[in-house]
């Protein structure tokens, strides 16, 4: 896909939209050896974009802009960069847009972010905003559409945002955010399709139309997916957790196991109407690329 393409743009096209999430790298070393990863999934997946999450402030928030940067400009693979609010001012945040739009920037994912004391393990950590910084994505989103001419994507919840009093008061939200500008949705990680089913049915009640895309982590390491489920509020169902629970001490088996539950859930999705897939690499090619392959041999 052209680099500086709007993820707009690729949306309505007849066809699926494949993606693939990463961190960015906090070394140099790190940084090469994530762009040996993209480069070997552009070369044989040809994705349509991929995204760079964010951290608040100093060398990672700097690491998102020179990552996309590099990717869009060396690879040619069209880019969207996270954004958050968590520890950045307006006219902080407002900098950093300005340094994504000046690179060719195009396609923006609005988020609130994390509390930094979440990420840290401290479970039930508040969110805070810094004094002149923004408390919800939807703030964020608004801001984004106000002043520059940028796609803005959304996270959405199926399972509902671990903060949710329930899932009409996180949809209500939802609809909040795409009135605000959010032109796409990305789903948090699930397991489970009838949970993003549901969900799509009641945003459509809600008079939310934009494309839903699925969120998709492959399992490749039992204590990690366990640990992001926690944190976020998914549910890893019973049949998988007990073949996850069998094959935990051979970690290759965990990784087959992952693997193959993700393709059997990516073909179910794509055959109920699902846009597209959005995959959360973890920085590693080797389960995306094998997912993705066998899901387009279909």
């Amino acid at each position: 896909m052209k680099a500086g393409t709007k993820i707009s743009q690729l949306h309505g096209r007849g066809k699926p939209v494949f993606s693939f999430e990463f961190f960015p790298p906090k070394t140099d070393e790190g940084a090469r050896a994530l762009m040996a990863t993209v480069a070997d999934l552009e070369e044989a997946l040809d994705p349509d974009f991929v995204s760079v999450t964010y951290g608040a402030g100093g060398s990672t928030r700097d690491r998102t802009v020179e990552v996309v940067t590099k990717i869009q400009e060396e690879l040619g693979t069209t880019t969207m960069a996270h954004l958050t609010c968590v520890g950045s001012t307006e006219g902080e945040i407002a900098q950093v847009v300005d340094r994504l739009v000046g690179k060719g920037i195009e396609n923006i994912l609005a988020l609130r972010g994390d509390p930094p004391k979440l990420a840290e393990g401290v479970e039930g950590a508040a969110f805070v905003p810094v004094p002149g910084g923004f408390s919800h994505a939807t703030e964020l989103a608004g801001f984004l559409k106000s002043r520059w001419n940028v796609d803005i994507g959304g996270a959405c919840y199926p399972e509902g945002h671990v903060e949710s009093t329930s899932l009409a008061d996180d949809l209500k939200w939802t609809k909040f955010k795409v009135e605000q500008g959010a032109g796409f949705l990305i789903t948090q990680l699930f397991f489970d399709n009838q949970d993003y089913f549901a969900f799509v049915a009641r945003a459509r009640q809600a008079g939310i139309s934009v494309p839903i895309v699925p969120g998709i982590m492959p399992i490749t390491n039992v204590a990690q997916i366990e640990r992001f489920t926690k944190m976020c509020g998914a549910k890893i169902p019973h049949e998988l957790a007990a073949r996850l629970r069998r094959a935990a001490h051979d970690p290759a088996h965990v990784m087959a196991t992952g693997i193959e539950h993700a393709i059997k859930q990516c073909r179910r999705l794509l055959e109920g109407g699902a846009p597209g897939l959005h995959f959360y690499t973890v920085n590693k090619s080797h389960a995306t690329r094998s997912i993705l392959a066998a899901v387009r041999r279909d």
